[in-house]
This record gives structure tokens, C-alpha cells and sequence, in this order.
């Protein structure tokens, strides 16, 4: 059916009499050419995948995500240019046949493939705006992840579980997406501590600084910062601060949480005890 309303727009085009008019002969050393461009296509698309990914862990911890960002461009590069490849071999381009396929196939394909090319589209325009990018720790609905890979139709996300989850571009139109590092290879950890309303404040302060300064993961060239705030039941310390590779996020906090830890173990400061009510409380606070 698709086909056959292809053909209409075709011979209703005024600048067109007839399909033959732009399509080419197809002849079996034409099919073989194209074979040998999707092979050739398909190959690249693994080699470019291997050879990025592979660079990007040699090159500095700097370089490190700029190179994996440079992934999505080489694909559509390489896709591209296979596409402009084929239809030179099987359609004939004047000015006027390129003028009536482009609107002719924008409709069919607009209905055939709707939801497709709307993320195809979102993808081409996440490219400029930068929503989000290879390597980026980012938050979309319920999943939580660094992107792995960026795709045609949408993005890879690897979750702290170690689950791969595929994400189309087109919810950017309907879904908030948090981003925490944002292109950089540190993003922000936010380790909670709660103790009672009478605990010393000072010292819970200096030794949640010591831990972070302290720490083997911390980036030292960014802010640690404790911030307190008040619950009904508790004092909330939060602790943030940034690892040196946002890959080490939750190696990081654990270290943050087992050596603070251990530190007011020995000091004597302990942790309030709370009845389940107050636990339901905190947890959706």
C-alpha cells in the first residue's frame, strides 16, 4: 500500500510523467554495489563503535568523554553517506526529482513511520541541544544511568544494577531528564547522615570534611560542602562532593558512608533511634 501511494505522488507530480522517469535500471551489478556498500556500512558502523570506545579509555581522563561524544556523529556520517551512496545508484537526481521525492517520501514515511522518525528527529535535535551525551549519568522517568550508547533511535543506558535499558529520543519531548555531570567526568555525590536534634554539630561537621578530604575518589579541585536541614524526627547532614571519574559514583559513596561511619563509632555519636512511622516519613520527605 505504501508503495503503491509512492508511485501516485510519483506520476501526479507535475514535475514528473512517470516512475521511470526516476527510478534508474536495476540491473544485478547495481545489487551487488549495493551489497557491498551495506557491508561496507555495517562494518564501519562496528569498527568506528570498537575504535571509539577503545580510544576514548587510552586518551587522558579529560579526553575521556569528549571522545565517546564524538560516537553518534561518526555513525550518522558513515549511515549518510551509504544512504547518499544508494540512492545515486538507483534513482535518477535532476532538481526536479529530488524536489518531488523529498516531499513524496517525507508524507509516506510520516505515516508508515511515525513514532520512528519522531525520535529519529528528537535524537538529530539532542545533538545540538545536548540534553544528554556518551558518558553522561542521567535520569529519564524511573531510570537512572551513564549512557553507553547513542544511537539513531535512541540511547543505551546502563543502570547501577549493571542492566542495559533502551530509551527512544523522542521522550525528551515528554519526559524531564536530569543530568549529573553533564559532558564532565566528575558529577556531584550526596551522602545523608541523620542524627538527633542535641547531637554535637561542629564535630558531626569537621569529621563529614575529614571523610570527604580524605578520601582516595574525592576530586580536590571541587567543592565539598555540608549542608544541614531540619527534620520533625532528625538533623539531616548532607555530605557533597565529587569523585575524580563519575564512574566510581557509588564506590564513592559507599567509601563517603563506611569510614564516616566508623569515625563516629569512635567518637560515640550514634545514630537515632526511630520508630517505622518515622522511617515512612523520611523516606518520602
Amino acid at each position: 500500500m505504501l508503495l503503491g501511494y509512492f508511485l501516485a505522488q510519483i506520476n501526479n507530480d507535475n514535475g514528473l510523467e512517470k516512475a521511470s522517469d526516476i527510478l534508474s535500471e536495476i540491473t544485478t551489478s547495481k545489487i551487488i554495489q549495493a551489497l557491498i556498500i551495506l557491508a561496507i556500512t555495517y562494518v564501519g558502523m562496528f569498527a568506528i563503535d570498537k575504535l571509539i570506545h577503545w580510544l576514548a579509555e587510552e586518551v587522558p581522563l579529560r579526553f575521556r568523554l569528549s571522545v565517546k561524544q564524538s560516537l553518534p556523529f561518526w555513525r550518522a556520517f558513515l549511515l549518510g553517506l551509504a544512504i547518499i551512496l544508494l540512492i545515486r545508484l538507483f534513482l535518477k537526481l535532476s532538481s526536479n526529482n529530488v524536489l518531488a521525492l523529498t516531499g513524496t517520501v517525507a508524507v509516506a514515511l510520516g505515516f508508515a513511520f511515525k513514532d520512528y522518525i519522531s525520535s529519529v528527529i528528537a535524537g538529530i535535535i539532542a545533538l545540538f541541544e545536548r540534553p544528554y551525551q556518551v558518558g553522561d549519568r542521567v535520569k529519564i522517568g524511573d531510570e537512572y544511568g551513564e549512557i553507553v550508547d547513542y544511537g539513531l533511535r535512541g540511547i543505551r543506558l546502563q543502570t547501577p544494577d549493571d542492566n542495559i535499558v533502551s530509551i527512544p529520543h523522542n521522550k525528551i519531548w515528554t519526559e524531564a531528564i536530569s543530568n549529573s555531570n553533564k559532558g564532565d567526568v566528575e558529577a556531584q555525590v550526596v551522602a545523608n547522615f541523620y542524627f538527633e536534634h542535641n547531637v554535637d554539630v561542629d564535630k558531626v561537621i569537621k569529621i563529614l570534611y575529614r571523610v570527604a578530604y580524605t578520601s582516595k575518589y574525592t576530586q580536590l579541585m571541587l567543592p565539598v560542602l555540608v549542608i544541614m536541614d531540619e527534620k520533625p524526627w532528625v538533623t539531616n547532614f548532607k555530605l557533597k562532593c565529587y569523585p575524580i571519574d563519575a564512574r566510581d559514583e557509588f564506590i564513592y559513596k559507599t567509601d563517603l558512608i563506611k569510614r564516616a561511619k566508623q569515625t563516629f563509632a569512635k567518637q560515640g555519636i550514634s545514630y537515632p533511634m526511630l520508630s517505622p512511622q518515622s522511617y515512612d516519613l523520611l523516606e518520602t520527605d
